[in-house]
């Protein structure tokens, strides 16, 4: 499958080489105002994939991106924030507003994968720009966070995440709920099998998890001043579930209309992903203190959402 990556930054530039050495692109195509940075980087990436895969990477404009079945939106107008991913809202959806119209003019049957942040509110920005199916407007949502749960479950459990079931909801960021209820290891409740090992959770260890699960981003943002390993990891399984149509439940963002006790809003809840995009979404049974939490996330962002028509006539 031909993708196009808008954004040739760490994780723009980090997730074409995982696409080319992971096989799933024949094509990659990388959008960049620096056009000189984005030929660097598809140089490099050309010559890392000879020793695994046959890839074509190239730096290139809106064009040519005619015939892609993906199109990952990476790109940041204005990549530094100080202590929330919301402080981003306007400069990325004024600059959404230049780059959504030409993805839709030049690859009108790919998907979009938006993972710019604000995310979710990003999300909603490329859908009413592209005029797309909700189905083809994909954010990468929590599915990093969902794998920094299982993670950190697996280290306290000495288990590999592989085997662990558990989910983040809601927003990408600080609203996030931690879904406990929902956790699972051999189709017993995660808390009742750590209890069974000898490894029980107290409140306070599942909080500090939970909270790590949340704020990690931020201590590695400080320690490195970015993060891109992890979301580059999180959009090549996102992009894997289409290109293979494996059906796969990921906790994308998407737009959901009508759930019962939520708005309709753009959020992240596990989603069934192949090749058409999201096939079908589920709102788990949570428990009532996850339930009201999850509610105050979707409230959190529909505001958000709400506000970004003005932001686009003001551009």
């Amino acid at each position: 499958m031909k993708i196009g990556i808008v954004g040739a930054g760490l994780v723009g530039s980090t997730t074409a080489y995982t696409l080319a050495i992971e096989g799933l692109a024949h094509e990659i195509v990388l959008i960049d105002i620096n056009k000189t940075k984005a030929e660097a980087e598809a140089d490099d990436i050309t010559h890392a994939a000879a020793f695994k895969q046959d890839c074509k990477i190239v730096e290139g404009d809106y064009p040519d991106l005619h015939g892609a079945g993906i199109v990952i939106i990476t790109a940041d107008g204005a990549p530094n924030f100080k202590s929330s991913r919301l402080e981003l809202v306007s400069g990325n959806t004024k600059m959404f507003g230049t780059i959504v119209p030409n993805i839709a003019r030049y690859a009108p049957d790919s998907i979009i994968v938006v993972t710019t942040n604000p995310v979710d509110v990003m999300t909603k920005v490329a859908l009413d720009l592209s005029g797309f199916p909700a189905s083809r407007v994909i954010g990468s949502g929590t599915v990093l966070d969902t794998a920094r749960f299982r993670a950190l479950l697996g280290q306290h459990l000495d288990i590999s995440p592989k085997s662990l079931h558990g989910v983040v909801l809601g927003e990408h960021g600080d609203s996030a709920v931690v879904s406990w209820s929902t956790a699972c290891v051999g189709a017993m409740n995660i808390e009742e099998f750590a209890t069974t090992i000898g490894k029980p959770f107290s409140a306070q260890s599942k909080a500090d998890l939970s909270s790590e699960v949340v704020q990690i981003a931020y201590k590695i943002y400080h320690g490195k001043k970015a993060t891109y390993y992890g979301i580059a990891g999180a959009l090549s399984t996102i992009c894997k579930a289409i290109v293979k149509d494996e059906k796969r439940v990921l906790t994308v963002s998407s737009y959901h209309h009508g759930l019962k006790g939520l708005p309709d809003v753009c959020l992240s809840l596990p989603s069934v992903i192949g090749r058409n995009g999201v096939i079908s979404t589920s709102l788990p049974h949570l428990s009532e203190e996850e339930q009201v939490a999850l509610q105050k996330s979707a409230a959190l962002l529909s505001e958000l959402q709400q506000q970004t028509p003005q932001m686009l006539k003001t551009a």
